[in-house]
């Protein structure tokens, strides 16, 4: 914890414009899972949509302006039929304000969508599409529990493609079990020849509570270590920039002018509907409820279903834009950290970001503090000491 508490204003966010919406229905759950996530039958999914949009209407209230970001993540979104996405996709739009330019994402399994339903998405706006691949080598997607092959993910695509997408990204994961560098490769070879011009790539990740976290504890999962993770890492940023790729943030990767609009990172408000999602709205956040059963309930009595809310500090909201922040290229600009929290980064940080500048782990530059190109790689390493650095955390 900093000796020295500096003076941090209260928090002072932009106006709602984001909403995630969560679709929690999958095929089956995937070895490394630990998402609010059901296998359920039809009559499950249709209630809930019906529930949904009942929550979209008690969302009105906090968005002030048309919504410039809509995300549907889940689970599987893309388990819905035409017919369900057709009545959410009318029922969001007459519950709330959407921007004619709205960025509007919904993530898809491969081998979940067929033209009908990807035209139907498209019809209603959804201008991006993403698409969990993982990897495209189908020894590692039974390793991992996916359903789908690789050959669902060509074909997927494909299929978004000729629905009139442009805007598509593919998910890919290392440090699977058994994953080589050459099996990064490939997948990437593949999918910059399709010309997706946005990439995610994330660390395989072993959350307590899934059979992987058993495996492992068992001694019947082999990954490959740290060290080859971070050469994976580094194979794939060198691979994607050199064809073009920007590395936007510590996970991604765009054409130019391809990003996400996220408003996450920069540590932005956001509303959150469904099962278990989470939002940020005027300095609180809140998580809604696990059950499906008791989501039901609740808005069967016409209550919006939060379990439990937590009102962000001033500090807390100081920490969380320099962690959240300085996963951009772009990192934290000094003067946006002054309007939003009343002091410079250098009065509320100052002896972390000297020590991080001392270890060439940070840089100034256009009067934003940014990673420096060696710590990428290692970013938590950059990340961890803003953790409870005002808040007492540390």
């Amino acid at each position: 914890m900093l000796t020295r508490r500096p003076v941090v204003g209260p928090h002072r966010q932009p106006p709602v414009a984001s909403l995630y919406i969560h679709i929690p229905f999958c095929g089956s759950r995937c070895f490394y899972c630990d998402f609010t996530t059901y296998v359920a039958p039809p009559a499950v999914r249709e209630a809930y949509v019906d529930a949904l949009a009942v929550e979209l209407g008690l969302l009105a209230e906090h968005v002030p302006a048309p919504l410039k970001t809509i995300f549907f993540g889940g689970g599987t979104p893309t388990l819905l039929t035409t017919a369900q996405w057709d009545r959410l996709l009318n029922d969001l739009r007459r519950r709330l304000p959407v921007a004619e330019d709205a960025e509007i994402t919904v993530e898809a399994n491969p081998g979940t969508v067929d033209l009908e339903k990807l035209r139907l998405l498209h019809s209603h706006g959804v201008n991006r599409i993403s698409f969990g691949a993982q990897t495209l080598n189908d020894r590692l997607l039974l390793a991992i529990g996916r359903l789908h092959d690789a050959n669902a993910v060509l074909e997927s695509i494909d299929l978004a493609q000729r629905s009139g997408f442009r805007r598509i990204n593919v998910d890919l994961m290392f440090g699977l079990p058994d994953q080589s560098i050459k099996d990064v490769e490939e997948a990437l070879t593949t999918l910059t020849a399709l010309g997706i011009e946005h990439l995610s790539a994330y660390w395989l990740k072993v959350e307590s509570g899934t059979p992987f976290a058993d495996w492992l504890d068992k001694g019947l999962l082999n990954l490959p270590g740290e060290d080859q993770e971070a050469e994976m890492y580094d194979f794939v940023r060198a691979f994607l920039t050199e064809r073009g790729y920007v590395h936007y943030e510590v996970s991604n990767f765009a054409k130019p002018g391809a990003w996400a609009q996220h408003v996450y990172w920069r540590n932005h408000p956001y509303l959150a509907a469904g099962v278990g999602a989470h939002g940020y709205v005027d300095g609180v956040r809140y998580e809604n409820v696990k059950s499906l059963a008791d989501y039901g309930r609740a808005l069967g009595d016409g209550r919006r279903p939060v379990k439990e809310t937590m009102v962000v500090s001033a500090e807390e909201a100081a920490e969380d834009t320099m962690m959240l922040g300085l996963r951009l290229a772009e990192g934290v600009a000094d003067a946006r950290f002054q309007r939003e929290h009343g002091c410079t980064i250098m009065d509320a940080f100052g002896p972390i970001v000297e020590r991080l500048l001392d270890w060439q782990m940070v840089r100034w530059r256009d009067g934003a503090l940014q990673l420096t190109e060696s710590a990428w790689p290692v970013a938590n390493v950059v990340f961890e000491p803003f953790v409870g650095a005002l808040t007492g955390g540390n």
